[in-house]
C-alpha cells in the first residue's frame, strides 16, 4: 500500500503535468477565443409609424430577414378585436419562421395606488396568457404610471416586481424589468439593478436600452456589475454626437452605427459566449416612418450586423 506522502507526491506531479500542458500557446481556453453570439430582433416600434397592423408587421420583418421580433400588445389586441385569433396568429408566426422574443406592454403594476396596481397586475396576467399561447416567454415591465413623480420606494417596487415575476413563472412568461431613462423612477441602472436583486427571485431579468442608459445618465462602467445572466434582451439604437441627455427624446434614436453611442463597448460588457444575447432595434424615428417599411427593416438588420461584426 502506498503511503499518504507518496500519494501526495504523485498527485503533485500529475497536477504539474496538467498545468504545463494547459500553458502551451496553442491550447487557449475556449472562453478566451470564443466570440459573443447575438440574435438579431426587430422591435415593431421601428416600423410602427407605417400603420401596417400586426399581421403585416410580421410579414415585413420576415421578408427583411429577421427571424426574431418584439411585438406590441396594443397591435396584437387590435388584430384580435378585428377578428383575428391567437391560434391563427401563432400559425402565421410559425409559417413566417419567426420567434416572438419579447412583448411591449404598459400595465401599471408598480404604482402606489392599490386599485390601479391590482388592475395593472390583472392586465399583465391577461397579456401573459396571450403571449404564452403565441409561444412568447418574455414581456417588458416598465415603470408605467410611476414616471412623473420621484420618490418611489424601491423596496416596495422590488416586492411588486417579485409579485409579477412569480405570476410570470407560473405562466411561463417572465416580465423583464425595464429601465426608462426619462422616468422619475427606475431611470438609472443602479435603481433597476436594486429592484431586480431585492426581488429575490431567480427569474428576475432586466431590460436595458442604449438610449435609456444615455438618457438616464447611467455609468457604462457599472454594466459588468449587473451580472450577464440578468440580461436576455437588450434594445439597441444610436444617437447623434450633438445629443444631450437632458433634451434627447425617443424620436431622436437612429440606426445602430449611425451615431456615436459606444454600442460595441456596451455589448462586450453584456454578451456571453455560451448563449446568445437578443439585441432588438427599437427606434421611433419619423424619418424612417416616412419610408417603405421593408426598406427600414432591411436597413435595420444590415446595420445591426455591421456594428457587431468586429465583436
Amino acid at each position: 500500500m502506498s503511503s499518504p506522502q507518496t500519494n501526495r507526491r504523485t498527485h503533485l506531479k500529475q497536477l504539474s503535468a496538467v498545468m504545463g500542458i494547459s500553458a502551451l500557446p496553442d491550447l487557449q481556453p475556449i472562453e478566451a477565443t470564443a466570440k459573443p453570439n447575438f440574435i438579431y430582433s426587430l422591435n415593431m416600434s421601428t416600423i410602427r409609424g407605417q400603420n401596417l397592423g400586426f399581421a403585416k408587421e410580421l410579414e415585413v420583418a420576415s421578408k427583411a430577414g429577421f427571424r426574431s421580433v418584439e411585438i406590441w400588445m396594443d397591435s396584437l389586441q387590435t388584430y384580435l378585436d378585428k377578428g383575428g385569433s391567437l391560434s391563427d396568429a401563432r400559425k402565421r408566426i410559425s409559417d413566417l419562421g419567426l420567434t416572438i422574443e419579447n412583448a411591449i406592454g404598459f400595465a401599471q403594476w408598480i404604482v402606489d395606488d392599490e386599485t390601479t396596481r391590482q388592475k395593472g397586475v390583472e392586465q399583465l396576467k391577461r397579456e401573459m396568457d396571450m403571449l404564452a399561447q403565441l409561444g412568447c416567454h418574455r414581456t417588458a415591465a416598465p415603470p408605467m404610471g410611476a414616471t412623473q413623480v420621484p420618490g418611489l420606494d424601491l423596496k416596495r417596487a422590488a416586492e411588486r416586481y417579485r409579485t409579477i415575476v412569480e405570476l410570470g413563472a407560473k405562466m411561463t412568461v417572465i416580465p423583464q424589468l425595464e429601465l426608462w431613462g426619462f422616468s422619475q423612477n427606475l431611470s438609472r441602472l443602479s435603481e433597476v439593478s436594486y429592484v431586480a436583486v431585492e426581488s429575490g427571485h431567480p427569474s428576475a431579468r432586466m431590460l436595458l436600452d442604449v438610449y435609456h442608459l444615455f438618457k438616464g445618465g447611467s455609468s457604462l462602467d457599472s454594466l459588468p456589475l449587473i451580472g450577464k445572466t440578468g440580461i436576455e434582451v437588450f434594445h439597441v439604437n444610436d444617437y447623434a454626437a450633438s445629443a444631450n441627455p437632458s433634451t434627447i427624446t425617443d424620436g431622436d434614436r437612429v440606426y445602430t452605427g449611425d451615431g456615436v453611442a459606444p454600442i460595441g463597448r456596451i455589448l462586450q460588457a453584456l454578451a456571453l459566449t455560451d448563449r446568445p444575447l437578443v439585441i432588438s432595434l427599437e427606434v421611433f424615428n419619423k424619418n424612417y416612418y416616412a419610408q417603405d417599411a421593408l426598406l427600414v427593416a432591411q436597413n435595420a438588420l444590415a446595420k445591426m450586423k455591421q456594428v457587431t461584426k468586429s465583436l
